[in-house]
C-alpha cells in the first residue's frame, strides 16, 4: 500500500491508521463565483462559507471514484469502482479549510444507502458514465429520484501543472478535510494524497440541472474555471464530530 507525504498539509492530520483506501480519477473540474447570500442557505449551521478574495464559489466535478475499500482489504469488483457526479463548495471550521458537498450523485447503490447513514454525506442513486480519450473526458449522469441530469465533456487544452500558494487554483485544489452533517450534529473527516496535478480544460456543457437545481443565480452551462486532472491516490479517517 502506497505512503503519502504529509508535509504539504497545512494542519496536522490524525496519528492513528487511516480507514479506507480510494482513488479519485479522470477528474473535470467546473468553477463558478456564487453570490454569498445564495450559498447561505445551503450551508450548516456552525460553518463559515471559505472566500477567496472576498468570494465564493461552487464546484462541479464529475470523476471515477476507484478502488474504494477499507484500509488492507481489497477491492470488489462490481463494488469498489463507479462515477461519481458531485457539487461542492469550500468552508471552514475552526481554522481548518475544507469541502461541504451539496450532492454527491453516483452509480453505486451500496454507496448510497451506506455513505448518508454512517455518515451523513448527501449521496444520491444516479445512472452516470464517463469516458476517456486522448483529448479529454465525456460524462454524463441522470439521477433516479427526479431526472436531474449533467451531461458534457471537456478537452485538456494546458500543460499539467501544481497550483502555486495563494492562486484560486490552490484554494479550490488544495482541501484536506471536508465535514458533513450527520445525525443533526456537525462533522468532520480528514483526507489524505498528494498535491494536485491538473491542467488547463475547455468544456461543452450540454445539460446542468445538477448545479442549476441549488438555484445560485449564476449560468451554470458556463463555468467560469475548468480545469482536468489525472487525479490522486487518497486515505480517509471517519468522521468525528466537531465541537462548537
Amino acid at each position: 500500500m502506497p505512503k503519502i507525504d504529509r508535509t504539504h498539509v497545512p494542519f496536522d492530520l490524525p496519528n492513528k491508521p487511516h480507514s479506507l483506501v480510494q482513488e479519485w480519477r479522470n477528474l473535470t473540474f467546473m468553477h463558478w463565483e456564487v453570490d454569498v447570500d445564495k450559498l447561505a442557505k445551503h450551508i450548516p449551521d456552525g460553518l463559515e462559507i471559505d472566500l477567496f478574495k472576498g468570494k465564493a464559489y461552487v464546484g462541479t466535478i464529475p470523476f471515477m471514484m476507484k478502488n474504494v475499500r477499507p484500509r488492507l482489504l481489497p477491492a470488489l469488483p462490481g463494488v469498489s469502482t463507479f462515477p461519481e457526479f458531485n457539487v461542492r463548495t469550500y468552508v471552514k471550521k475552526n481554522g481548518i479549510p475544507g469541502v461541504l458537498f451539496l450532492t454527491l450523485d453516483a452509480q453505486s447503490r451500496i454507496t448510497c444507502w451506506h455513505a448518508p447513514r454512517s455518515y451523513g454525506l448527501p449521496y444520491r442513486y444516479a445512472d452516470c458514465d464517463l469516458e476517456v480519450s486522448e483529448v479529454g473526458f465525456t460524462w454524463q449522469s441522470k439521477r433516479k429520484s427526479d431526472g436531474v441530469m449533467l451531461k458534457g465533456s471537456c478537452e485538456i487544452v494546458g500543460s499539467n501543472r501544481k497550483a502555486t500558494p495563494g492562486s484560486i487554483e490552490y484554494f479550490m485544489f488544495e482541501r484536506y478535510s471536508l465535514y458533513t452533517l450527520h445525525q443533526g450534529k456537525l462533522h468532520m473527516a480528514y483526507t489524505l494524497h498528494a498535491p494536485w496535478e491538473f491542467s488547463d480544460a475547455t468544456v461543452d456543457l450540454v445539460h446542468n440541472s445538477l448545479t442549476d437545481s441549488y438555484d445560485l443565480g449564476i449560468d451554470v452551462k458556463s463555468p467560469d474555471f475548468v480545469h482536468a486532472s489525472d487525479g490522486v491516490y487518497v486515505h480517509t479517517w471517519p468522521i468525528k464530530e466537531v465541537k462548537p
